[in-house]
C-alpha cells in the first residue's frame, strides 16, 4: 500500500485531535526541512524564516559544524546525567561563558534546559544568597511559563489566563520606553513606589530585566537605566539579574545586550541562541553569588546535556569564527533602514527600533503610538505565510512587528524577505487599513 500524503491541512487535523488546545501555532505550516534562514514545509513549499525558532537558530538551520559536533558525541554517549556521571564537555563550556560575562569578578555557570528552568534556578540563588524572597521583575517582561516565573512575567493573555495564584514576593515595575512615553525617571520611581508600598528593598533579593524586552514588543532599555538600576541593587545590597535568553549570543550586536550599558550584573540568564536548536540553558554568576546553594540545591536530570553542550560549543565556535557579532550589527542596520525608509509613506508605522539583528517594527492607527493597530500585524503575518515567508508578532497589544533572522542569513535571501512585508504594507495601505 502506497503511504498516504502527508499535507499541512492533514497534519493540523491530527494536531487538533493529539494535542490541547494549549499548545498555540502561529501558522499552520509543517516543516520537513530547513537550512540556514530557509525551511520547506511537507508539501515542498519554501519558506523564507525571519522566525529562527525565536531566535534560537543564530546561527542558521542545520548549520554544519553543528551537525557534525552533536553526531561526534552521539557516537560517544548520549546521557549519563552530569551530576552522576561527569564529562569534560560541561566544564570546558562552562569556562568558556566565564570568560564571556562582562565584569572581572570570578565567574561560575551551570546548565539547565530551558530559558525558564534558568530564570527559576537564577532566582534561587539570589535568594540564597541574599536570604531574601522579594523579586522586582518589569511591565511588559516575559520570563517563562511555569508558575514562579509566570509571576515574573508582566504580561496577562495569553500566558497567565487561568493559571493563578502565582507565587507570592513578585512585583512589577515601569519598564522604560520612549516610544510609549515611560521615561527612564517613570521606571525608577515606579521601583521606589513599590519600596514604600509593597515590600521593604531589605527583603528584596533581585531586580530581573530583559536588556532589550522580548516579548514586551523588542524595547531594549538604555544604558541610563540599566546604570541606575544597578545603582539602586547595589544601595540596597539586591542582585541584579539579566535575562539575556532572547538577546544574548550576538543577537544584538554584542554576545550580551547589556554589554552596550557597561553595567555588570551578578547572574545572567541564557537559552535559546545557546544550543543551535538543542535544548539547553545556563546560570552565569559571580562565583561567590553562585556557591551559595548547598550541594544537590541546583541541577537536573538533562541539565547540560552532552549532546547539547556538543552543540553549544559549535554555536560559540561559529559565532567568532564567522564573526557574528558584526553580521548581527548589518543585519540590524540593513533592517531598520529599510523600514525607516517605509515609514516616510506609510503612516502606521509607529516605530521602528532595535539593537543589532533583534529589531522590530511598531504598528498604529495614523501613526499614533497610543492608539495600537494589531490588525496591521496581524495581516502582515497572514498574507506573508502565502507568500513565503514566516513573522510573528509580539507587544503586550500584539501589534509588533520582531524580526529574529538567523544571523547567518545572506543579504540576498534577507532583502527577499524585506521585499515581501514592503509589498503587503504598501497593499494594505492602498486598501485602506492606515
Amino acid at each position: 500500500m502506497a503511504p498516504t500524503l502527508q499535507t499541512n491541512e492533514s497534519l493540523m487535523a491530527r494536531r487538533v485531535d493529539a494535542l490541547p488546545r494549549g499548545v498555540g501555532n502561529a501558522h499552520p505550516v509543517f516543516a520537513k526541512k530547513a537550512l540556514n534562514s530557509e525551511i520547506w514545509d511537507v508539501e515542498g513549499k519554501r519558506y523564507i524564516d525571519f522566525c529562527a525558532g525565536i531566535a534560537v537558530v543564530n546561527t542558521g538551520h542545520c548549520h554544519p559544524k553543528v551537525i557534525a559536533a552533536v553526531q561526534s558525541q552521539l557516537e560517544q554517549f548520549t546521557h549519563t546525567c552530569f551530576q552522576v556521571v561527569a564529562y569534560e564537555g560541561y566544564i570546558s563550556l562552562a569556562e568558556r561563558l566565564n570568560r564571556l560575562a562582562p565584569g572581572s569578578a570570578p565567574k561560575k555557570t551551570f546548565f539547565m534546559n530551558t530559558g525558564a528552568e534558568a530564570v527559576e534556578n537564577a532566582v534561587k540563588v539570589a535568594r540564597a544568597f541574599t536570604g531574601r524572597p522579594g523579586v522586582i521583575a518589569f511591565n511588559g517582561a516575559f520570563h517563562g511559563r511555569t508558575l514562579l516565573t509566570l509571576a515574573l512575567t508582566g504580561k496577562v493573555a495569553p500566558y497567565k489566563t487561568g493559571f493563578g495564584p502565582f507565587p507570592g514576593d513578585v512585583f512589577h515595575a515601569p519598564y522604560p520606553s520612549e516610544a510609549h512615553g515611560i521615561s527612564v525617571d517613570d521606571a525608577i520611581a515606579g521601583i521606589e513606589k513599590i519600596f514604600k508600598n509593597d515590600i521593604e528593598a531589605s527583603r528584596v533579593a533581585a531586580f530581573i530585566v530583559e536588556p532589550v524586552q522580548g516579548e514586551g514588543g523588542y524595547i531594549p532599555a538604555s544604558a541610563e537605566f540599566l546604570q541606575r538600576l544597578r545603582a539602586l541593587s547595589e544601595q540596597y545590597g539586591i542582585l541584579l539579574i539579566s535575562d539575556e535568553i532572547q538577546s544574548g549570543v550576538a543577537r544584538t550586536g554584542k554576545f550580551f545586550a547589556i554589554e552596550y550599558s557597561g553595567v555588570v550584573p551578578d547572574i545572567i540568564t541564557m537559552a535559546k541562541g545557546l544550543g543551535g536548536g538543542t535544548p539547553i540553558s545556563a546560570i552565569v554568576g559571580r562565583a561567590d553569588v553562585m556557591d551559595s546553594a548547598i550541594p544537590g540545591g541546583l541541577g537536573g536530570t538533562y541539565g547540560g546535556n552532552p549532546l547539547a553542550c556538543a552543540a553549544a560549543h559549535a554555536v560559540l565556535d561559529i559565532v567568532e569564527e564567522e564573526k557574528l557579532c558584526q553580521r548581527s550589527t548589518a543585519i540590524g542596520e540593513r533592517i531598520r533602514a529599510f523600514f525607516t525608509e517605509l515609514s516616510k509613506t506609510l503612516s502606521f508605522i509607529g516605530d521602528v527600533r532595535g539593537l543589532g539583528a533583534m529589531s522590530a517594527v511598531e504598528f498604529s492607527t495614523g501613526g499614533d503610538k497610543n492608539r495600537p493597530a494589531p490588525d496591521i500585524a496581524n495581516a502582515l503575518k497572514a498574507k506573508a505565510l502565502k507568500q513565503g515567508l514566516i513573522l510573528l508578532n509580539c507587544g503586550v497589544n500584539g501589534n509588533v512587528l520582531r524580526l529574529m533572522t538567523p544571523l547567518t542569513i545572506s543579504d540576498q535571501v534577507l532583502d527577499e524577505g524585506l521585499a515581501i512585508i514592503g509589498n503587503i504594507l504598501n497593499e494594505l495601505a492602498r486598501i485602506g487599513k492606515a
